[in-house]
């Protein structure tokens, strides 16, 4: 009876722990697609880890897939070697963006599922632009300081036919369907991410404090994505730079819900495209009259010049006093 007894106590500590941790989002009727999933320990003897291809600077260890490390003008690439052929999937990824940068650091990474296989190095978080299919971008650095301006670190989902063109200079926000800000750069602790697909919805939530709470980042509906393109990774640094690390990627199919209905051969042939915010056209920053440097100096130079006049008045009118004062000593 006494082994009973600890077994039973062993199980009730086991749900009392689970119980503690964080209640994921995640379906009911869920099955991890190893395929397309990146789970530690990973190979750090050789590049080669079954289904995925690596380029560029990324650099794999048993613990971590890192894009670039904290040095400038780097560029890594992370791709799946096997379509997604899964109506619905959620994807947990967690991360780590970090570097020796306090003030100044950048750029940050990106999240694909697009028809390429392996997009070609570009501006857009090391690939290419032009991309067709998805893009969820953990961007650190703000290019853009005009009209559209958003905090940073931020979270943003793109979707593009192809044809459409990523506006880099100011933050995609001309062409992003949703988006958050998320203080996930710079943290001890790690993050963790949740994308879902599910009957056309796209859902981004975020536990970026470590705090095992999850924080809704957007939710976009009639978001039309196509089955069998392929997922990846890429970072990027410039004159600024970080360490773009994936820890982990757990890639889950989800059973289709009751009523909806499920082609092959028409979903292999969707058009991918969504009805998020409006796309916008480009609107360049205002130029200022005067540069925030020459402002600064012409501002210390007004203040030295009141101060004269102030000091200069003031001396007057105190030479003035002692004048008078002198005065009255010869009546």
């Amino acid at each position: 009876m006494g082994w009973l007894f600890f077994a039973s106590w062993c199980v009730l500590a086991a749900t009392f722990i689970h119980a503690g941790k964080t209640k994921l989002p995640m379906e009911k009727k869920v099955y991890i697609r190893r395929e397309h999933s990146l789970i530690r320990p990973y190979s750090s003897l050789s590049m080669e880890t079954p289904m995925w291809d690596y380029s560029g600077s990324t650099i794999v260890s048993n613990n971590e897939i890192r894009l670039t490390p904290d040095r400038q003008s780097k560029n890594g690439r992370v791709w799946n070697t096997i379509p997604l052929m899964a109506r619905n999937w959620e994807m947990l990824l967690e991360f780590k963006v970090h570097g020796a940068g306090r003030t100044l650091y950048g750029d940050g990474f990106a999240l694909w599922y697009v028809a390429e296989r392996n997009l070609k190095p570009g501006e857009i978080f090391g690939a290419k632009n032009n991309f067709k299919g998805l893009g969820i971008f953990f961007d650190t650095y703000s290019n853009h300081n005009g009209e559209h301006h958003h905090g940073h670190p931020y979270v943003s989902a793109v979707v593009f036919n192809g044809t459409q063109k990523y506006d880099h200079d100011t933050d995609g926000t001309h062409n992003e369907i949703a988006g958050c800000q998320s203080s996930f750069r710079g943290q001890k602790h790690d993050t963790v991410a949740s994308i879902k697909y599910i009957n056309n919805v796209l859902t981004v939530h975020m536990d970026a404090r470590g705090k095992n709470k999850w924080t809704k980042c957007f939710e976009v509906k009639n978001v039309i994505l196509p089955i069998g393109y392929h997922l990846g990774f890429s970072a990027q640094t410039g004159q600024l730079a970080d360490n773009h690390d994936i820890l982990m990627l757990k890639t889950y199919e989800v059973d289709l819900l009751p009523g909806q209905a499920f082609n092959q051969e028409e979903a292999l042939k969707l058009v991918p495209s969504a009805e998020g915010e409006p796309e916008r056209p480009h609107v360049d920053d205002q130029v200022p009259l005067f540069s925030r440097r020459v402002r600064t100096i012409f501002y210390i130079c007004f203040g030295l010049v009141f101060i004269l006049i102030v000091g200069g008045v003031a001396w007057h009118y105190y030479q003035r006093l002692v004048a008078a004062k002198n005065k009255k000593r010869f009546y």
